[in-house]
């Protein structure tokens, strides 16, 4: 899975947007937090839910299964958008 090329990631602040372009059916800001901008960061590349969940330990304290969790929602979330190619 991978973004989908009609949104962006914008960092501002310690907050995250999930911008879309034009070209996106998709009218309107997401905004996250430093979590999610990870989460967006992994996704510019071809990636895995697996691979995300490692990224998020690696940068942050915490139990891993809430971390697999916030991913799966996160991602869900985008999808409902489109913002994720699979």
């Amino acid at each position: 899975m991978k973004l989908n090329p009609d949104f962006f990631r914008h960092t501002m602040d310690g907050a995250t947007l999930i911008v879309p372009t034009a070209d996106a059916a998709f009218r309107g800001l997401v905004q996250g937090n430093k979590t999610v901008g990870v989460i967006v960061e992994c996704l510019e590349k071809e990636t895995t839910e697996e691979a995300i969940v490692d990224c998020l330990c690696e940068r942050f304290e915490g139990d891993r299964a809430d971390m697999e969790a916030d991913v799966a929602d996160v991602i869900s979330r985008l999808r409902e958008i489109g913002a994720i190619d699979d």
